[in-house]
């Protein structure tokens, strides 16, 4: 796996990993959705043109930051449609080879970093099992940390770390790693 190769891999299983939780937590109605193949799983992605969109260029400034080894960390928070209140929030960490260039190669294999993110996608679609049902209708936030002197687009703003006020738990995922990056990530959710 060559660097770019690992930034297409991380870049991937961020884009897939959004569409999936959404599903699974109920965020969008499941007709908003269809089916696709990936990582030997059958997995939901959002139909809507709009938010595909959005959810493509999110990735693309992700995978900009991922080039640049400035990205730290991706959040997708999900909050009361009405009350604002956070309920959950799955952080990634992300940890980029510092050291890494464009003659960098990974000696793992593809298919094992496969079977690794295939851990982490049942793990998420598992959650519906132990996470709190959300009770009320749910919007999404994405908040990306990153060092500090990165250009953003003029739509995007500095946001406070969106956490959970209340009574929370921690549970971590599993993890995978390209050798060249690795995404460490973990659901915090309220109590009810």
């Amino acid at each position: 796996i060559t660097l770019q190769g690992s930034i297409d891999i991380v870049a991937e299983f961020f884009k897939f990993g959004i569409h999936n939780i959404l599903y699974q937590r109920g965020v969008y109605e499941p007709e908003q959705f269809e089916r696709a193949k990936k990582y030997g799983l059958t997995l939901m992605t959002v139909s809507d043109k709009e938010l595909n969109g959005y959810i493509d260029k999110l990735i693309r400034y992700f995978r900009n930051w991922l080039e640049e080894k400035t990205v730290k960390k991706v959040v997708l928070v999900l909050s009361s449609r009405n009350t604002q209140e956070v309920v959950e929030r799955w952080e990634f960490d992300v940890i980029c080879d510092k050291d890494a260039d464009e003659n960098s190669v990974s000696t793992k294999s593809e298919q094992s970093v496969t079977n690794e993110i295939r851990a982490i996608i049942r793990q998420i679609t598992a959650s519906v099992t132990f996470l709190p049902v959300l009770e009320e209708p749910c919007v999404f936030e994405m908040l990306i940390h990153t060092d500090k002197n990165i250009i953003v687009p003029d739509t995007w703003e500095e946001s406070d770390a969106k956490e959970i006020k209340a009574d929370k738990e921690d549970m971590k995922l599993f993890s995978f790693s390209t050798e060249l990056h690795e995404v460490q990530p973990a659901v915090q959710y309220k109590r009810m």
